[in-house]
């Protein structure tokens, strides 16, 4: 397993591998840098196929959260964590006891909240144990429905862009997970008047939307493939890839999951194919500014900060078309110019 040479090390600060014995915990903490603060971000639970799978995922989130909490303006570094076990496990207890043992050695380098396979009540059981974790229900809670706002926010903002109208209204919309911010997105988007075409690999998720908001379910297979305005990716990363990019009719990416490109090229591609992609650390931030507010939380605060991922966004588009460039190289240098000079 290669660890500096990993083609996602990018200068990680520190990466921490973690073993308990007794409580089976297997973890990798990665922090990425900590030039605006100490590194924050969310703790996934998945059952990778392999060490090298769950390495590269959490390389990648930790850098994305780094860029993600710089475009924010919120004074946090990047710092993600990855357990590798089943999120299905019902043996929660003694598993998330350790994980706060582990973060807490690290002494406020990192803080972890929730992200994919973990709920705020894993995160309870971590704070047990240390007092360097974030999203805690009594404060800022379930940092999902936020997540969701700034989404659906970017999503009107690529369009405004692109078409020039403030409206969703008949936007055909393809949303690819419909779990806990799924779902709310679905809610935002349906609201607003958009036509909504979705797929998951959980049915129960799929019968609530289709129920609630009149969505038209179909195989995960058929998502890419649908005749849409927006495709919004919103399960696991690296659906933008050389499979799938060829088969999109959507003009517009803009989703809530991380690491959506599979590779920095794919970016490049979208561009060529005349397809406007919102940069997923940009638009989904939503959840972390929420738990930026966590010391004195401020619900109205933290609604009116996420809002300005709009404006951001529109910035990166139009700074984009201006210097033909990609949108994701763009935010790249935005947010490597404020993590440098805080340097």
């Amino acid at each position: 397993m290669a660890v500096f040479n990993h083609v996602s090390f990018d200068e990680h600060e520190q990466v921490v591998f973690c073993h308990d014995k007794q409580s089976g915990l297997k973890a990798i903490i990665a922090v990425h840098n900590t030039n605006l603060g100490p590194a924050v971000g969310g703790c996934r639970m998945w059952n990778y196929q392999s060490d090298d799978e769950a390495l590269t995922d959490v390389l990648r989130l930790s850098r994305g959260m780094t860029y993600k909490n710089a475009l924010a303006g919120l004074t946090m570094g990047g710092g993600k964590a990855v357990i590798i076990a089943d999120p299905k496990t019902t043996d929660r207890e003694a598993l998330f006891l350790a994980f706060g043992r582990f973060v807490n050695s690290l002494g406020g380098k990192y803080y972890s909240a929730e992200d994919v396979g973990v709920s705020t009540s894993d995160i309870m059981i971590a704070s047990r144990e240390t007092e360097f974790v974030a999203g805690l229900e009594g404060k800022s809670g379930d940092p999902s429905p936020l997540t969701a706002l700034g989404t659906y926010l970017g999503i009107k903002a690529a369009v405004k862009h692109q078409r020039g109208i403030d409206s969703l209204q008949g936007i055909k919309i393809s949303v690819q997970g419909v779990g806990h911010v799924g779902y709310y997105l679905c809610k935002h988007l349906h609201d607003a008047g958009a036509e909504l075409i979705v797929t998951d690999i959980h049915q129960a998720s799929l019968d609530r939307v289709a129920t609630e908001f009149g969505a038209t379910v179909v195989a995960p297979q058929d998502i890419y493939t649908q005749n849409v305005d927006v495709y919004a990716p919103c399960a696991l990363g690296a659906t933008l890839n050389d499979t799938t990019l060829p088969l999109l009719k959507a003009t517009i990416v803009a989703g809530c999951a991380n690491n959506q490109l599979a590779e920095v090229r794919h970016g490049e591609k979208l561009k060529q194919m005349g397809i406007l992609y919102a940069p997923d650390y940009v638009i989904n931030a939503g959840g972390i500014i929420n738990v930026s507010f966590e010391k004195n939380y401020d619900a109205a605060a933290a609604t009116a900060k996420v809002e300005q991922i709009y404006n951001t966004l529109l910035t990166i588009f139009e700074r984009a078309d201006s210097e033909n460039r990609t949108t994701g190289s763009v935010a790249d240098e935005m947010a490597k110019a404020i993590i440098d000079a805080a340097k």
